[in-house]
């Protein structure tokens, strides 16, 4: 019988141990999301699971996770970091006065036949501010037609982002590095 409770024992504080570890985990490192809405289309799809990596700082063109409010987080890519001047004309993004590729972009434009994706704003415009504030970053949904983001929210403030969306789980046919 002592025998049997001390097995019992060490199973709880094995069961304890290991909960305290995923807790730490997920809470800390890694957290699980999931994808709502369509204004990252057509990188990630309404419903997507994905991986958020808490511990990376964002880079531009990352995916990042920011809190939006007390009860919505968002998920968009960021687009300008501090000190940058933010420009799109005809449907190309310019970061301090030079153009930049967006490859990602390049499925949905094949697609849009009626104008451009992204309609032509200054970070100006859109936020009063002649660059991205220090410790905050511009944001803007891949879907850019159908996104609520830095044109219409502002810039988001570092300390808002939960993290850098890192792999996709779900769907299983979909599985991967998110880029």
């Amino acid at each position: 019988m002592a025998r049997q409770k001390k097995e019992s024992w060490e199973w709880l504080k094995a069961l304890a141990v290991a909960l305290i570890l995923a807790g730490a985990i997920r809470y800390f490192l890694f957290a699980p999301i999931v994808v709502d809405g369509e204004s990252m289309m057509p990188t990630l799809h309404n419903r997507d699971r994905l991986v958020v990596n808490k511990m990376d700082k964002p880079e531009r063109f990352d995916i990042v996770v920011f809190k939006a409010t007390e009860t919505k987080d968002y998920i968009k890519r960021v687009i300008g970091l501090p000190g940058d001047q933010i420009e799109y004309k005809n449907d190309t993004l310019y970061v301090n006065g030079k153009p930049l590729k967006e490859k990602y972009l390049d499925p949905y434009k094949k697609q849009t036949k009626d104008g451009n994706l992204t309609y032509d704003f200054t970070l100006y415009e859109v936020t009063g501010k002649q660059t991205v504030p220090k410790g905050k970053v511009f944001v803007l949904g891949d879907n850019r037609r159908h996104s609520s983001d830095s044109r219409n929210i502002g810039t988001v403030d570092m300390d808002d982002i939960v993290g850098k969306a890192s792999i996709r789980f779900w769907p299983i046919n979909d599985i991967g590095v998110v880029k």
